[in-house]
C-alpha cells in the first residue's frame, strides 16, 4: 500500500509531525492506513522478502501483530474522538456519517488484529506457516 502525506494535526497554520509507529525513532508527516510512519521503514517494507526460517516467520507474524495492534490502538482511539463530540454542534448527517466511518475503521482494523493472531496461534499451536509466508523455491 503506498503511504499517503496527511496532516495529522495543525496548530495556529503549523504541521504537528508524530513519531513514527514501527521505530518509535523518527519524526514524521507521512501515514500509511492512517499510522504514522517514517521513510526508513516505509522502504524497509516496500521490499519484503519471504521468510526462510521458522524463528523468521515466527518473527514475521509478532511484527504483524504488533503493527495491527497500533493501528487498531490508533482506529479507537479516532472513534472515541468522534463519539465524544455527541452531543455537539455538527449538522446531524455529519455526525452520524463521522461515527461511521470512524467505526468501520475500527471494525476493519480489529478484524486484521484478530486474522494475524489468528495465523500466529496456527504457527505456535498446529505448526502450520501461512502460505504467503512459506520460503518459495
Amino acid at each position: 500500500m503506498t503511504p499517503t502525506f496527511r496532516a495529522r494535526k495543525v496548530r495556529d497554520s503549523v504541521l504537528v509531525v508524530e513519531r513514527c509507529a514501527f521505530c518509535k525513532t523518527d519524526d514524521t508527516a507521512l501515514y500509511e492506513n492512517g499510522v504514522p510512519i517514517c521513510l526508513k521503514c516505509v522502504n524497509a517494507r516496500s521490499s519484503p522478502k519471504p521468510p526462510a526460517t521458522d524463528q523468521q516467520i515466527r518473527a514475521t507474524l509478532l511484527q504483524d501483530v504488533i503493527e495491527l495492534t497500533a493501528r487498531n490502538e490508533l482506529a479507537l482511539e479516532e472513534f472515541e474522538d468522534v463519539a465524544g463530540q455527541i452531543p455537539s454542534g455538527l449538522q446531524h448527517p455529519d455526525g452520524v456519517q463521522r461515527i461511521r466511518n470512524a467505526s468501520a475503521k475500527l471494525a476493519t482494523a480489529r478484524q486484521e488484529l484478530m486474522k494475524a493472531h489468528r495465523r500466529l496461534d496456527e504457527l505456535d499451536r498446529r505448526g502450520i506457516a501461512p502460505e504467503d509466508l512459506k520460503k518459495s523455491g
